[in-house]
């Protein structure tokens, strides 16, 4: 959550789009601090508009990665046992909207083991859950 904001340009392939902190209210009112962001995108509507500003504000939030972190928060539990299992429609679906191949699968399952295993895990919402699991998948799937 503390990662710098940067602006987002298309010209910048390294930059990966995070809903959380480039998207939404929190991006508008707290656009240089990461999380002021996300705070008040959590406290707004627990981020839902975050994830799905891309039509309202295409300038600050754009790309596959911010219709993948829809797609995840809205099927995130079955997406999950999907991951789980290394294969399922919702996990298809997600590495579809990436263009990840399916050969980073077998990482992100390992991955997310470990943050499912996490002592803090039962404790967080679900969307930071969500984001957890985005930000795994950023990881090993690279921004379009």
């Amino acid at each position: 959550m503390a990662a710098a904001v940067a602006p987002v340009q298309a010209e910048d392939a390294e930059y990966k789009i995070n809903p959380w902190v480039d998207c939404g209210i929190g991006a508008m009112i707290f656009p240089n601090t990461a999380p002021g962001a996300v705070i008040s995108n959590v406290i707004w509507d627990l981020g839902t508009t975050a994830v799905t500003s891309a039509g309202s504000s295409e300038h600050t939030c754009e790309g596959s990665n911010v219709k993948a972190a829809a797609f995840i928060q809205q099927s995130y539990e079955q997406i999950v046992v999907d991951t789980a299992n290394g294969e399922g429609q919702h996990l298809n679906a997600m590495l579809e909207l990436l263009s990840c191949d399916a050969a980073n699968v077998p990482a992100i399952r390992h991955e997310m083991a470990e943050v499912v295993g996490a002592t803090n895990y039962q404790s967080q919402s679900y969307n930071e859950k969500a984001e957890a699991y985005f930000n795994v998948v950023t990881n090993y799937c690279g921004a379009a």
